[in-house]
């Protein structure tokens, strides 16, 4: 090797931040997330600068040379602070909360240390069999079937993505996995969600080579769920016209509205007509974990596959999405492929997780889990979930109370949907009108964050509640708000 090639830096200068370093940095730095989530309502929940701020006190090019740990710790607050959205702000409405725990946030820089890939038993046993624990803690606290197999993934748009896939291997006459999609004479696929069923089902549709023409639309009653009859008449007509239905995806708590698709019906319908059956319980399903709750995964212990999102309701930091399914031979078949060089002494004793999905690399995900779970319990989840629901059903009554106020939806889970309706006023162009600005007069203030959906055309406004902080307080302060700018608008 050439001189001018070498190093400039000695050997004892080449390694990692020196220990004592890291640990005085880390004790400075747990004790500023322990401050930041103890003082977190001082803050404005949104951010208040303008597009290009934040790249504005960022240099144009990298360091040359390396900077001191405490300026970079410094400048959390100094550039990062200004532009945070604060998802674990009390007053954080608007969509369904990822409420970071301090246990998951412990769980996590664990995970962080460990830097693992999970990928084969073999290339970190701790993970795998961690993961196949707390993922059968968790399925006994949904009170889903013991035969229901589980793996973690990072959202519930991918655990969806794979549940499609799988449905797609099911169907092992078209073999698509040897042959593909493309330059044959295949029936067109067919999958089935409801109007109100999450984006990420489109996606996946895209991402499969379904199209979107590979997605009829099922319409929704009254109550914004999925409508059993319309679905069954979708099926017989598409079989009609030569269509190969082999998937339905019903939702345990939408996306606008958290309402609950009659999963037993379509189950049964699915049965009948051999096609598979997922279930998006992304959000509504940890409310299962409060056994008053349990019903709304009525019907899902027929399902092939279900996705719940500890993400969003039970306190895991972001990312963590739980995947089960009844059939975990089918989604083997669709994603394994083992090149040599993955090949173990331990194969055929112990599941490697790679072969369940599209990616080879695997977060240690299940630590940050596992410490939740551990720290709060079964009944200590419970409790905090059954308070929001309480405060949730509160505001629908402020709501419902109100001359100038109606809801627009049931409230099964903890999200209110509603929109201000003057007496005076009738036109629905108007009201929507006066909604939109509402929300913009609300959201200004800083102090709240809410969302918005539409509904038959109808502007609507969302409260979504379940944080780990929120309390009655933040609820009143919030619907306080609402009254005060409505008000204010209709001057």
């Amino acid at each position: 090797m050439n001189a001018e090639n070498k190093s400039d830096l000695a050997p004892q200068f080449l390694g990692d931040m020196p220990t004592d370093e890291f640990s005085e940095a880390g004790q400075q730095l747990i004790e500023w997330i322990n401050t930041y989530l103890q003082q977190i309502d001082r803050h404005s929940v949104l951010s208040g600068i303008k597009p290009g701020d934040i790249r504005k006190l960022l240099p144009t090019a990298p360091p040359k040379s390396g900077e001191k740990i405490s300026d970079i710790l410094g400048d959390l607050d100094k550039v990062i602070m200004p532009g945070m959205t604060h998802w674990n702000h009390p007053n954080f409405f608007a969509y369904f909360a990822t409420s970071g725990s301090a246990a998951g946030i412990l769980g996590e820089l664990a995970s962080a240390a460990f830097n693992i890939n999970g990928m084969l038993w073999k290339s970190c046993p701790a993970s795998t069999e961690l993961e196949q624990v707390t993922l059968d803690w968790l399925r006994q606290m949904l009170g889903l079937p013991d035969d229901f197999w589980g793996i973690i993934y990072d959202t519930a748009s991918v655990s969806s993505l794979h549940a499609i896939a799988a449905a797609r291997e099911q169907l092992s006459d078209l073999r698509i996995r040897e042959e593909g999609l493309c330059g044959r004479n295949l029936p067109r696929l067919r999958m089935y969600a409801s109007e109100h069923a999450h984006s990420s089902i489109d996606k996946a549709a895209l991402t499969l080579g379904l199209g979107l023409a590979g997605i009829q639309k099922i319409p929704v009653d009254e109550k914004f769920q999925m409508k059993p009859e319309a679905l069954s008449q979708a099926i017989a007509a598409d079989r009609r016209q030569g269509w190969r239905p082999f998937c339905v995806v019903a939702t345990v708590g939408t996306t606008s509205t958290t309402s609950i698709d009659p999963v037993p019906e379509i189950a049964e319908i699915c049965n009948r007509e051999d096609l598979w059956l997922h279930v998006d319980a992304a959000y509504g399903g940890s409310a299962a974990v409060v056994p008053e709750m349990r019903h709304v995964l009525d019907g899902s212990e027929r399902a092939d596959s279900i996705v719940v999102n500890p993400h969003k309701w039970l306190f895991v930091p972001v990312d963590l999405s739980a995947f089960y399914t009844r059939k975990p031979e089918v989604l083997k078949r669709a994603f394994s492929l083992v090149p040599e060089y993955l090949r173990t002494q331990e194969d055929d004793e112990v599941e490697n997780f790679m072969d369940y999905g599209v990616s080879l690399g695997r977060r240690f995900r299940a630590l940050k889990l596992w410490f939740v779970l551990r720290y709060f319990g079964v009944e200590g989840i419970a409790a905090r979930i059954r308070y929001h629901i309480e405060l949730a059903q509160k505001l629908a009554r402020w709501i419902d109370e109100h001359d100038d106020f109606e809801r627009m939806a049931p409230t099964p889970f903890s999200t209110v949907c509603f929109r201000a309706h003057p007496e005076n006023v009738t036109d629905t162009d108007e009201l929507n009108k006066i909604n939109e600005r509402l929300l913009e007069a609300v959201n200004a203030t800083r102090e709240v964050f809410m969302s918005h959906t539409k509904l038959d055309e109808k502007y609507v406004l969302r409260v979504a509640i379940g944080n780990l902080r929120t309390e009655d307080r933040h609820v009143q302060k919030a619907w306080e708000l609402i009254q005060t700018k409505l008000i204010e608008l209709m001057k």
